[in-house]
């Protein structure tokens, strides 16, 4: 039965957050063995945005928005709204209003498996929103689903308090009990990556940086001159 509002659950630290949003979901989906990536086709509406925010889920019935603003209640610093519905929806849930309310209460983005308009008022006001449409279509009120409790969205299950980071790439969710681990992997990753791109600069390439030499030597690569492969002699 619908209607169940969590209170209280425990939430990723405002430290870890911060931590973490020093870095892009790239980085961080690798540095955690390439899991939490949301599918595409959830995509920012706006550009050159990173927000990291402890997760508030909510699910909400087909075309009706009320449990969006049951959950605004539950809201506070550094959290961040992951939005599905209970079944596929493209209407325009979350708007300019929801978004003020919001944003009062601290916090720092939504992540939406449905529809949202007043795209233009959202990115003047600053609001970050990861969506998979944009429709002016609005909704009723009236039917519930639930707040704070583990949903499923494009791909991932998602609890209350889990580590949510987006940015222009998508989104990529970390769970709250390995944020710190996960941090700790991206920071020697993009140490990793800066050596790397010192010896790109120097010229070097990836062949050699990444030493995939025997790797494409044991998949069979042959290097053909290319009068003798005019000739057909490529062996």
């Amino acid at each position: 039965m619908a209607g169940l509002v969590v209170t209280n659950p425990p939430r990723t630290p405002l430290a870890d957050l911060d931590a973490l949003a020093g870095y892009g979901i790239a980085t961080v989906h690798e540095a955690q063995g390439r899991t939490g990536l949301l599918a595409t086709g959830i995509s920012p509406i706006q550009s050159g945005v990173r927000v990291a925010g402890s997760a508030v889920t909510v699910t909400v019935a087909p075309g009706d928005n009320t449990t969006i603003a049951v959950a605004v209640e539950q809201c506070r610093e550094g959290d961040l709204l992951v939005v599905t519905p209970t079944a596929p929806s493209d209407m325009g849930y979350f708007g300019d209003l929801l978004a003020t309310s919001l944003q009062a209460r601290g916090v720092r983005g939504l992540v939406m498996d449905a529809g949202v308009r007043d795209i233009a008022d959202l990115r003047d006001m600053g609001f970050a929103v990861w969506t998979r449409h944009v429709s002016a279509a609005g909704t009723i009120k009236g039917t519930l689903g639930d707040v704070n409790v583990p949903i499923s969205i494009a791909g991932q299950i998602v609890h209350p308090g889990d580590a949510v980071l987006a940015d222009d790439d998508g989104v990529v969710i970390v769970p709250r009990a390995r944020v710190a681990e996960v941090v700790e992997s991206a920071r020697r990753r993009e140490e990793k990556e800066a050596l790397a791109r010192t010896r790109y600069l120097s010229g070097e390439i990836a062949l050699d940086v990444n030493d995939m030499r025997g790797l494409i030597k044991a998949a069979g690569i042959r290097y053909v001159d290319y009068e003798d492969w005019r000739g057909g002699r490529t062996q």
